[in-house]
């Protein structure tokens, strides 16, 4: 639950300092909102599928899938802020900067998971 909350945090955060990035507002709007709604998806999805056997490979077949949609989600992205004359180069930062924090949560709520499965041989 501790990464759920931390990651719903990171994203507020980070959709709060698009909002306070003047002119380049609305693209970095966009990057860190699709940022931080993609990040909430995968680790309440990895919470809700890593149970039962194999935990870890459960977790890490989500944070695979979440990692193809966020492709998309980025071209798709992309596209619509050129199309509306915003700045390309705010809504990357915007997106790219959460992701990397929110790659990192995901990574430790992988990494706890694994804890308390017993001995490796």
């Amino acid at each position: 639950m501790k990464h759920q909350l931390l990651t719903a945090a990171v994203a507020a955060a980070f959709v709060a300092l698009a909002l306070a990035s003047g002119s380049y507002r609305r693209g970095a709007l966009v990057g860190a909102s699709i940022s931080g709604v993609t990040a909430l998806a995968s680790i309440v999805a990895m919470a809700r599928f890593a149970r039962g056997s194999k935990p870890v490979q459960r977790a890490l077949a989500v944070m695979a899938s979440a990692f193809l949609a966020r492709i998309l989600l980025v071209a798709l992205g992309t596209f619509a802020v050129a199309r509306a004359g915003e700045s390309i180069y705010a809504f990357v930062v915007a997106f790219f900067v959460p992701y990397f924090v929110f790659s990192a949560i995901e990574g430790a709520f992988v990494h706890s998971l694994n804890r308390g499965t017993g001995t490796t041989a």
